[in-house]
């Protein structure tokens, strides 16, 4: 566990170092919760929102983009249940005057239980080596069996609960398990209250006149209310999706963890509409395509894996999360819902608007089922970031950081380096970048010796540098290193854009899914 904070912490401080991620207005003490995208930040977030859209738009002739607005008419929200249902259970510990998600406090206790039964299984692993059998261990080893059957009996009662809004069974449950403050360290617990998460705000020139609005808690709902819009201006046929990219804002009652839960966030949503009877196709469908997407990226298999929700929103059939292991565990990276028809039905309700497709093939109109798909982007960079975030010991004994990124979603392809500041090599070098710059994000550094520049450049996550030298001068032949082999090959300077090309490409990476 300790290991894990001092991989967290040599993340964040890693992001604020190399301009990634600054705390919000820093100069006044910042703001809870609220982080800036630095120089480097925005690059690698913009990145990582156009390797999503490609793969969720370009690459799909049925699927359309959109970008409605943050605010919306007031009903939205009443229609779509977030006025009424839109809480998190909070306590509080009397003692360190903290508040806390309840659940949230329940679900990081189960998954203590679930990383020893993980240590386990790899003392196992290492003790018995190829003969290892891991499903017949996690059924006859005690200890494992003991653990994941506190698992299942916390699974249970905490979705019992959830299901049922027992607010005083889930006071209960975290007494029952003897859960502590992690700041004072004491059960001295409040009872369990429902928070609403949406931020309200006012439209209008006078208080007396103000319409009061929110600030969208999801960017779902402007692709409902323009379902029928896009369906016709596009000819549209089922099924067919919307994609959106945009900012949400939720009150959170506990925002922690860096970037991964935030009270202004970043989603990247599609809603699949598709004929009702067929949902659970299209789900299966794209829980294996979304999945697939992550993993083209190259971050490791085992550090993904399902989990299937056992209470389900008022609007969902079926429900599932892509869970990332991030520096404090598995977490909630991407949902996948089936939505049904209710929120359209929903909409059709309060707006009084018939949001009906009609089927040529059928000859008849039906509301839509909807199968979503939404990843935070915020968390997919805190995803890509920390993972590829790496102490490396050389060959020689010393060591270097490096920020392995998927080259794909790097925020410099390049950085020119001339090898001296004289003898007109700074000039060969820009010129290069003059040519390089309208394909790719290149960089120039010439400060410091050239060992020097490169490190800077691993920690970066720059897939490449290219050297100029005094050869260059004689042969126009640069030498172009490596990021994550450190290789270093000697090459045409019109060679570059081919060799910089293969390995950034988007076409390259999205083949792999």
């Amino acid at each position: 566990m300790a290991k894990q904070e001092d991989l967290f912490k040599n993340v964040v401080s890693h992001a604020k170092e190399y301009g990634f991620i600054f705390p919000s207005s820093e100069i006044y003490d910042g703001l809870s919760a609220v982080y800036d995208y630095a120089q480097n930040g925005v690059e690698l977030k913009k990145n990582i929102r156009e390797y999503w859209w490609k793969a969720m738009v370009q690459m799909h002739e049925n699927i359309v983009g959109l970008d409605a607005a943050i605010l919306m008419h007031p009903t939205t929200w009443k229609a779509s249940g977030h006025v009424d249902a839109f809480n998190d259970p909070l306590i509080d510990n009397k003692d360190s005057k903290k508040r806390y998600r309840a659940d949230v406090l329940v679900e990081e206790h189960r998954e203590k239980i679930n990383v020893k039964i993980n240590a386990e299984i790899e003392k196992a692993q290492k003790r018995f080596g190829d003969a290892f059998d891991e499903k017949q261990f996690r059924e006859t080893n005690p200890n494992v069996v003991r653990r994941q059957n506190q698992i299942d009996e916390i699974s249970t009662r905490l979705a019992q609960v959830q299901a049922d809004g027992d607010l005083e069974g889930f006071r209960q449950l975290i007494v029952d398990l003897g859960i502590v403050c992690p700041v004072s360290g004491t059960t001295n617990w409040t009872e369990v209250k429902q928070f609403n998460l949406m931020f309200g705000t006012k439209l209008g020139a006078s208080a007396e006149n103000a319409m009061d609005l929110y600030l969208r808690p999801e960017t779902a709902q402007g692709i409902f209310v323009n379902f029928l819009n896009v369906q016709k201006t596009g000819r549209m046929k089922i099924p067919f999706g919307i994609a959106q990219t945009g900012k949400a804002f939720r009150n959170e009652i506990v925002a922690r963890q860096f970037i991964f839960r935030m009270r202004e966030f970043e989603q990247m949503e599609m809603q699949f509409f598709v004929k009702p009877g067929e949902e659970m196709k299209w789900y299966e469908y794209w829980k294996t395509t979304r999945l697939n997407w992550h993993l083209s990226l190259g971050l490791g298999k085992q550090n993904y894996r399902f989990h299937d929700h056992e209470k389900l929103a008022h609007y969902a059939n079926a429900a599932a999360d892509i869970e990332f292991n991030f520096p404090f565990g598995f977490k909630e990276l991407e949902g996948i819902h089936s939505r049904t028809d209710f929120d359209l039905k929903a909409h059709e309700q309060y707006s009084g608007k018939k949001l009906q497709y009609f089927d040529n093939e059928t000859n008849s109109n039906y509301v839509p089922y909807v199968v979503e798909t939404s990843v935070g982007l915020d968390r997919m960079f805190l995803a890509v970031f920390a993972t590829s975030l790496k102490e490396e010991t050389l060959e020689d004994g010393s060591t270097r950081t490096v920020l392995a990124l998927p080259s794909v979603l790097a925020p410099t392809k390049a950085a020119v380096l001339p090898l001296v500041k004289k003898d007109g090599l700074p000039e060969v070098a820009q010129s290069i970048i003059d040519d390089l710059k309208w394909d790719f994000n290149v960089a120039y550094d010439e400060k410091d010796a050239v060992g020097r520049r490169y490190r800077r450049q691993d920690a970066l996550g720059t897939p490449f540098c290219i050297t100029v030298d005094h050869q260059t001068l004689e042969d126009k032949t640069v030498t172009i290193r490596h990021r994550d082999s450190m290789k270093q090959d000697r090459v045409a300077i019109s060679e570059l854009r081919n060799i910089i090309n293969n390995e950034v490409s988007v076409r390259n990476w999205l083949m792999k899914m």
